[in-house]
């Protein structure tokens, strides 16, 4: 169900990119493009950028909804870990303790002593 969900989200962006790029802006937008302006005579001067955005806000609507509606359905079994927790061995090493490590060797704790000569 989950995989549905987000075909259906990932079909109705790429339909909904497009009917956002056919709105006739400020500018003119693409809509004013096609056809050399053919689109208003076709379809009339006000009724094709209502249908549009009519069409736009309805998909917009969906999109959000059907995002919200994911979310429930994501499968969260308890044997799913992170990607952190994964890359973590799963045995922990201990340290051992400072009163757990051997003494060093007594001859390599002090050094000897220089000897003294002397010049008489």
């Amino acid at each position: 169900m989950f995989t549905l969900f987000i075909i259906i989200i990932a079909l109705i962006g790429v339909i909904m990119t497009g009917l956002i790029l056919l709105q006739a802006g400020k500018g003119g937008g693409l809509a004013g493009i096609a056809s050399g302006g053919a689109t208003t005579q076709i379809l009339g001067a006000r009724q094709a950028p209502d249908v549009l955005e009519r069409g736009t806000w309805v998909l917009a609507t969906v999109f959000i909804i059907l995002c919200i509606l994911t979310n429930f359905f994501i499968d969260d079994g308890s044997s799913q870990r992170s990607v952190l927790q994964q890359s973590q061995p799963s045995t922990q090493q201990t340290v051992p303790g400072p009163e757990e490590l051997p003494p060093p060797p007594l001859e390599d704790a002090v050094p000897a002593p220089a000897p003294v000569e002397n010049e008489e």
